[in-house]
């Protein structure tokens, strides 16, 4: 977690992780601080549109003609993405797009570490912020979000889709070592990660990543323009490295250092 400010305006800054295992500790300390000090939350989507998000993937999902996923993936791939099936209900990537499938994968990947969305930081969070009746905010909205990833060209969806599908095997292993690097707030081992997986498509970096970091930290400068105390969680992917909120903001001329 970061801390910028000036002398009427504190954003907190905390990297969050979507789901996690139940009973991880995350909120003691410097966040647990922050929450209770904080007057609003922002997330990358907001309640509402947190629930719009399932209708709104069925909806943009679809392809427009099936395409059988032995017709898209080889070798490893293949053999990751049935065995990921295997391990639950189908996934019926036939009727999808690459970039559904891709989610859908994901999905599956967290429900077999074990990670789930209800114990992840945003969920937590928006309970603790609604009882204590405070406002909560979000940066994007559900379509918005997707669309990231519907416009991405055929080659970049179907690029990571064949990744996401080949790194099955090892997967649940390394979800479980970034949830425990997050956990234990080693920004060193989190951009390594988050580096290795995603500068191996850079289309897929651009959309998904750096531009958005832009604009969430041009967000959180505006912001910074009106007093009070914003607790800010995002994705903790977006708060690393030199193209990451925190050092963007810096960039800007605001003072920001590490808090926990």
């Amino acid at each position: 977690m970061w801390l910028a400010e000036d002398a009427d305006t504190r954003i907190y800054i905390l990297g969050s992780m979507h789901a996690l295992p139940r009973g991880t500790d995350w909120d003691d300390g410097a966040v647990g601080a922050a929450i209770e000090a904080a007057d609003e939350l922002v997330m990358e989507l907001s309640p509402t549109q947190l629930d719009a998000a399932a209708d709104t993937f069925r909806r943009l999902a679809p392809r427009s003609a099936p395409l059988a996923i032995d017709a898209r993936l080889t070798g490893k791939a293949l053999m990751g993405y049935r065995a990921l099936e295997a391990s639950g209900r189908p996934l019926n990537g036939d009727g999808l797009d690459d970039w559904a499938v891709m989610v859908l994968v994901g999905q599956r990947i967290a429900q077999n570490a074990k990670l789930s969305p209800e114990e992840g930081v945003e969920a937590q969070l928006t309970e603790r912020f609604e009882t204590a009746g405070k406002p909560v905010a979000g940066l994007e909205r559900a379509r918005e979000q997707l669309m990231l990833f519907e416009t991405l060209d055929p080659a970049t969806q179907r690029m990571l889709l064949i990744r996401a599908a080949e790194e099955a095997d090892t997967a649940t292993r390394d979800v479980l070592a970034l949830t425990a690097a997050w956990s234990r707030g080693d920004v060193a081992a989190l951009e390594k990660v988050v580096n290795e997986d995603i500068d191996a498509v850079p289309a897929a970096r651009k959309a998904i990543i750096t531009d958005r970091n832009h604009r969430w930290t041009k967000w959180a400068a505006r912001r910074m323009e009106r007093p009070g105390t914003v607790l800010m969680a995002v994705g903790a992917g977006h708060l690393v490295g030199e193209d990451g909120v925190p050092a963007l903001l810096e960039a800007r001329g605001v003072r920001v250092r590490r808090v926990q």
